[in-house]
């Protein structure tokens, strides 16, 4: 599939201050690693736009707030049991201003390079097919963590299985030498128990 990719990196200043960034609302939780500095090298050109013949993705931001919010509250329920395994995101009582703010969030993250969040949609830009969200990942042995959904409409119709294989590819143009992709390569039990191994009790009880 033949597809163009610009690239940039973030010139202007920070949207949101330090206490937006802590706020809630976010789409999933980001792993803690994700926390720490920037976990792609400084000269990488961090893509900002990728089009294909079927969908460009960009990155989430306030402007996207609204086209985010139709896509994700859609398909409550099946992103609850595919993607965040939880009845914490989405919800039905999720706010206009819950929305701005997770991509106030997104947005802040993406410029301290720390993690990428972005939009999948159609060529037009009217409408959101789905996201795309780049970790470090929280498990050694892997350089990423990257996880994926689309709304119920577009995995009934199969976009889901395609927008992975796209992904995969995609990745090869990062600097990551092995990326992980959970409930997917791997299966979520099997990620959650790498994770738990991982964390920093797990390790220190094993010293």
């Amino acid at each position: 599939m033949k597809f163009r990719i610009m690239g940039a990196a973030f010139a202007m200043a920070m949207m949101a201050s330090a206490n937006a960034v802590t706020a809630s609302g976010a789409n999933t939780p980001v792993p803690e690693a994700s926390q720490k500095a920037a976990f792609i090298p400084p000269d990488f050109n961090v893509p900002t736009l990728v089009e294909t013949a079927d969908f460009k993705i960009v990155p989430l931001g306030p402007d996207l707030a609204k086209v985010d919010f139709d896509a994700y509250m859609s398909s409550i329920e099946h992103l609850q049991k595919t993607f965040t395994r939880s009845t914490g995101w989405p919800h039905e009582n999720i706010t206009d201003a819950d929305a701005l703010q997770d991509m106030l969030n997104e947005q802040a993250r993406f410029e301290s390079r720390t993690s990428f969040a972005y939009a999948v949609l159609t060529p037009d830009g009217s409408r959101e097919l789905g996201c795309v969200y780049v970790y470090p990942s929280p498990v050694s042995g892997y350089d990423a963590e990257v996880r994926m959904w689309v709304t119920k409409a577009q995995f009934d119709a199969g976009f889901d299985a395609e927008l992975y294989n796209w992904v995969i590819g995609w990745m090869a143009d990062w600097p990551f030498e092995k990326v992980a992709y959970p409930g997917r390569s791997i299966d979520w039990e099997t990620w959650d128990t790498m994770i738990a191994e991982h964390k920093p009790e797990a390790l220190a009880s094993t010293g």
